[in-house]
C-alpha cells in the first residue's frame, strides 16, 4: 500500500470528522468490521477497500453500523 492519501469522513456519536488518511490508515480504521464504508458513493466491504486502486477511490465515508430492531 502506497502513501497516497484521500479524504476520509468519519461519523460517530460526537458528529463527524474529516481527515486525510493513507490506504493503510483507512483500512486499519475500518478493520473492526463495526462500521459501514462508502467509496465512490457505494457501500463496500472493508476488504474491497484494501484491494481498491487507491488513486481512483475518491472520498471515503465511514459511519457506525445501524442496527434496527
Amino acid at each position: 500500500m502506497g502513501n497516497i492519501t484521500t479524504k476520509v469522513e468519519i461519523a460517530d456519536h460526537t458528529g463527524h470528522t474529516t481527515a486525510l488518511l493513507t490506504q493503510r490508515e483507512t483500512v486499519d480504521l475500518v478493520s473492526d468490521n463495526e462500521r459501514w464504508v462508502f467509496a465512490g458513493g457505494q457501500m463496500i466491504e472493508p476488504e474491497e477497500l484494501a484491494e481498491a486502486d487507491w488513486s481512483t477511490v475518491g472520498t471515503v465515508r465511514v459511519m457506525p453500523r445501524i442496527v434496527f430492531g
